[in-house]
């Protein structure tokens, strides 16, 4: 039998697993290698990209920043995570604040020091993000619409670091980039709803706060809408292959989405729909496999359509 020093051993690793969202990081680097693969560099081949030292470091790089950015936006809701998320803040205060800190600034230095591996681009590209999102966990998250924008920006540069590094700025990634943008703004905003008690509690200035609930869900289904956009760029103009069997799936699930939206009064409801969302945006990381399966084992770019 484990002795009580060692349970409370694993009761602090499963507190500081759980801080840093252990469970979102190895999507985030699944989603970094596919894209790698069969959107970004698919000439190359699935084992070339895989290979590839200096790849392997910016998405090592990218998953400790996030690590320690779940930390430093730990550290700093804690009191509103108390209100909205009274389990979970429980768990996560199992590891002091001061240990968080000093986890957070080792993250860092590592992230630092891995990216002089790759070049000085790379150190001033990690230094600037570490920066950001800290400078939106201490100051703006608090803020309506600058906020959603820039948490939903902070979720897509890691993909943007792989992008520079393989400097192929082909048009369809960025409307890939723009699909996903909208997903993860709309997501924030159904947060902002879900979490509504606690930022009220906690003078957060979110949309439904200042403007109302009525006017957050106006928001969010005029950018379910503006997905259209992007998807029908992707199917008709470029070839995705299969993949647009997900970006149909995505937009009859939105149709529902903002039919139940409308029809939501409480948190649970709410927590439903950020679900479906989080639902969406892991296929898509999965779905990407089906741009051209052939990648997989040989180099062929066949993104544009002849």
């Amino acid at each position: 039998m484990l002795s009580r020093k060692n349970k409370l051993l694993i009761m602090k690793i499963v507190s500081l697993f759980s801080v840093v969202r252990g469970y979102n990081i190895p999507v985030i680097v699944l989603a970094q290698y596919l894209s790698a693969i069969f959107i970004l560099a698919p000439e190359k081949g699935a084992l070339a990209v895989l290979l590839d030292f200096n790849l392997f470091i910016i998405v090592l790089a990218s998953s400790l920043t996030i690590a320690s950015g779940y930390i430093i936006n730990s550290f700093y809701d804690s009191q509103k995570d108390l209100i909205n998320r009274p389990n979970k803040s429980m768990l996560d205060r199992l590891v002091s604040q001061k240990t968080k800190l000093t986890v957070y600034f080792l993250l860092n230095f590592i992230t630092a020091f891995i990216a002089f591996f790759v070049s000085w681009r790379s150190v001033l590209f990690f230094s600037v993000y570490i920066f950001l999102i800290w400078f939106y966990s201490h100051k703006i998250k608090k803020y309506a619409i600058i906020g959603n924008l820039m948490s939903a920006l902070l979720a897509v540069l890691p993909f943007f670091a792989i992008l520079l590094y393989y400097k192929n700025f082909y048009e369809v990634i960025f409307y890939h980039a723009t699909f996903l943008f909208i997903l993860l703004l709309i997501r924030e905003m159904i947060k902002d709803l879900e979490n509504l008690k606690g930022d009220f509690a906690n003078d957060y200035k979110t949309i439904p706060i200042i403007y109302g609930e009525n006017v957050s869900k106006k928001t969010i289904s005029a950018l379910a809408v503006l997905t259209i956009i992007p998807v029908y760029v992707l199917i008709e103009i470029f070839d995705v292959g299969y993949m647009d069997i997900y970006f149909y799936i995505c937009l009859i699930t939105l149709i529902f989405f903002i039919t139940y939206l409308w029809k939501s009064t409480q948190k649970e409801h709410y927590l439903q729909l950020h679900n479906v969302l989080k639902l969406l945006i892991v296929a898509g990381v999965f779905c990407i496999l089906l741009i051209n399966p052939s990648v997989l084992w040989h180099g062929k770019n066949l993104l544009l359509k002849v």
